[in-house]
């Protein structure tokens, strides 16, 4: 249960970017997000049951797309469908470092009162991503992953900066500033393609509403799976439908439409300020980032162990599976590292030369590669139920018979909802391809590296 405190700060990058497009709207699609991650995390606590030996929802999706058997000198083919959703899964994650780095570069910026040229931006950004990277390359390489206790705590820790900001300025919360901001359809777009950006914050907006997944993929880990996953999801969505529910809507209340867009993705400054005054704002937004960076921790090794673990099935090249003397899959460290430092250096420099990028270019990109990633594992989850290799199979948790319909329109809910997403990207950067773009050409960069191992492999064994 204590796993879904921690996601409730995943809703702060998308803040303004969901309001700024849809207003006060925001509170009814960040909750309902909640809603479909309930419908979706059933039919996945069912399928991690059922392959209890599978790596979270990737290794379903792997050990349901596979060939019978294959022919001397070919590649399996359908093994590129879980290394794939994998791969998709990784990106979904792997830009938290960037993210939450971004964020905190915009929370020092506002504190300090700057004014930024693009190159001092450039500066300061870089100087952040480097701090966060080596800080976390160095204590995780010592093994100080901690377990889920650790996990735990650090969950709850990372909960509370928000809960105390919003609640210590409860004295200036106006319904009138959410009445005021609640309408539709979206300010100079007509009904239908209203609700297609709608639907587009949909798509963005489970990147983190529906991420309390977890509860569902540790199923397999259940003293008693058949009772204690739904207990586990039941309590993960109650606490996640009733904080993302009041984090947007206490915002509201307390800054309206127009305190959103002055403060822009550093959301909860002014409301900090307000509630505890200049100097105790400060230590509660100080708070705050270290909130941040324990999400970063999350995201750092979560992404790391993603990489390892699709070099151990041969989807990436063996490089990625070094571990180091603490049992730390160092190079994907250092993979994870580099990555992000270059999406910092890539999306500071791009305003320089003209193209306009913000924290929300990598966040809609990485939300297309979760689409997919969902979209695949509920794809896996209704072969399941349906090909007679699985259909039989011991089911410690089984969700309704009709739940294999349900799967389905999950499934082709994904595709819908990964369309509008890359047009609402598209209109929230200012007509600009480079969200899309940016997510395709990642996504798709999997393929020649995984056709490359596959081909050495195959080589290796001849």
């Amino acid at each position: 249960m204590f796993v879904a405190l921690g996601v409730p700060l995943l809703i702060l990058p998308g803040l303004y970017d969901v309001g700024s497009m849809i207003w006060a709207l925001c509170i009814f699609t960040w909750t309902v997000g909640v809603l479909q991650g309930f419908v979706q995390n059933i039919a996945y606590a069912e399928m991690v049951t059922t392959f209890p030996q599978a790596t979270g929802l990737p290794g379903c999706a792997q050990a349901v797309f596979q060939s019978d058997s294959v022919a001397p000198g070919q590649i399996d083919k359908s093994k590129f469908i879980g290394a794939f959703a994998s791969w998709c899964y990784w990106f979904a994650w792997t830009p938290v470092v960037y993210i939450f780095s971004g964020l905190i570069v915009e929370y020092i910026t506002v504190m300090g009162g700057w004014e930024l040229s693009d190159m001092q931006n450039l500066g300061l950004s870089m100087a952040v991503i480097l701090v966060v990277v080596i800080g976390m390359f160095i204590m995780s390489s010592r093994g100080l992953e901690g377990g889920g206790k650790l996990a735990m705590v650090l969950a709850i820790i990372s909960l509370i900066p928000i809960i105390i900001i919003l609640v210590g300025d409860i004295g200036n919360f106006q319904f009138s500033n959410i009445s005021n901001a609640w309408h539709f359809p979206v300010v100079g777009y007509s009904d239908m393609m209203s609700i297609v950006l709608v639907l587009g914050c949909f798509g963005l907006g489970q990147w983190s509403s529906c991420a309390w997944e977890t509860a569902a993929i540790y199923g397999p880990e259940y003293k008693d799976p058949g009772r204690d996953t739904p207990k586990a999801l039941f309590s993960c969505g109650l606490i996640c439908l009733a904080l993302y529910f009041l984090v947007p809507f206490l915002m509201y209340g307390e800054i309206g439409q127009g305190g959103l867009e002055a403060a822009g993705y550093h959301s909860l400054h002014p409301i900090a300020i307000d509630a505890f005054g200049d100097v105790g704002g400060m230590i509660a937004l100080v708070v705050l980032i270290i909130a941040m960076i324990l999400i970063i921790q999350t995201g750092y090794l979560g992404s790391s162990r993603a990489l390892h673990s699709m070099a151990m099935e041969g989807n990436l090249p063996g490089w990625f599976g070094k571990l180091n003397g603490h049992g730390m899959p160092v190079n994907a460290m250092l993979f994870v590292s580099a990555f992000n430092s270059m999406l910092m250096l890539v999306l500071c420099v791009l305003p320089m030369a003209g193209i306009d990028t913000s924290v929300m270019t990598v966040l809609s990109a990485s939300a297309m590669g979760y689409a997919i990633a969902n979209f695949v594992a509920l794809a896996a989850f209704v072969k399941s139920r349906r090909d007679p290799k699985f259909k039989d199979l011991p089911r410690p948790f089984k969700a309704p018979g009709f739940y294999t319909y349900v799967g389905a329109f999950m499934c082709c809910m994904q595709v819908v909802l990964l369309v509008c997403l890359v047009y609402w990207s598209y209109v929230a950067s200012g007509n600009s391809y480079v969200p899309a773009v940016l997510g395709v050409v990642i996504l798709l960069l999997f393929i020649p590296i995984w056709v490359w191992v596959q081909k050495k492999e195959m080589a290796a064994s001849a």
